[in-house]
């Protein structure tokens, strides 16, 4: 069997894939982020690199989903408000950046993932204080969390996951429920970026996916042993120091 697939830059998606998983898996978020950070530093255009890590999710969260969903902790209330919400604002964050040149938007991009780095260091060391749940606020999270993941590749889980979990959400309900309607809302947008830029450049998602396959167990793994806060530590310097490289 031919192996001409294996090429450099595959390896490099698939190692990129690896990484975030690991990451993800242990954090329970940062894989978009970490994905489209690490894309960028490699020379993929903002546009490409959201939707080649959007087709990469809609694997990766059909397991986290199905997994949730399979030790009950979806609150389908929960994501009933999320997921319209995400949904539309994924198909218009994903519609935006398509028909954005790549080089004008890319300085914004790294902005905003700068401040998804400063924000997930902001959680790292934030007391964990009980509030009161204020429900009303779940579309607006979720519409707002959609928009921003489509166009900056990344943030779902930094912006929705610890919105409700600050505002008092059962955390177990809130993690599940917002890992099954992650993959409502990358199906969405990775669906508006194949209608807008086509499958022939989405192709490289083939090494993400492959990557993030093979590092699940080991995420798994890793959230049993390690300490949240110096990971999360770690994560948010990575991505804050690669995105600021990236506007120098």
């Amino acid at each position: 069997m031919s192996l001409d697939f294996l090429t450099s830059e595959f390896l490099i998606f698939v190692a990129i894939g690896f990484f975030a998983q690991i990451i993800d898996g242990a954090l329970g978020m940062a894989f978009g982020v970490l994905t489209t950070t690490s894309l960028l530093a490699v020379g993929v255009a903002p546009a490409a690199a959201s939707a080649m890590t959007h087709v990469t999710e809609c694997f990766t969260t059909a397991a986290s989903g199905a997994s949730h969903l399979y030790n009950r902790n979806v609150d389908w209330r929960l994501v009933a408000r999320l997921a319209p919400a995400g949904m539309v604002g994924g198909t218009i964050g994903a519609f935006v950046l398509s028909n954005i040149d790549g080089k004008a938007i890319e300085p914004f991009v790294s902005v905003y993932l700068i401040v998804v780095g400063l924000f997930i260091l902001y959680k790292a060391f934030q007391p964990k204080f009980p509030r009161d749940v204020r429900d009303w606020i779940v579309p607006f999270v979720g519409g707002a969390g959609g928009l921003l993941d489509a166009m900056g590749g990344g943030g779902w889980g930094p912006i929705v996951t610890s919105s409700l979990l600050g505002r008092g959400h059962d955390p177990k309900k809130v993690i599940g429920s917002t890992n099954l309607t992650e993959f409502a809302v990358t199906t969405v947008i990775s669906a508006t970026f194949i209608v807008a830029l086509g499958w022939s450049e989405l192709s490289s998602a083939l090494g993400l996916i492959l990557g993030g396959i093979l590092a699940a167990p080991i995420g798994a793994f890793i959230v049993r042993h390690l300490p949240v806060k110096p990971l999360m530590i770690a994560v948010s310097v990575i991505i804050i120091g690669t995105a600021a490289v990236r506007l120098v």
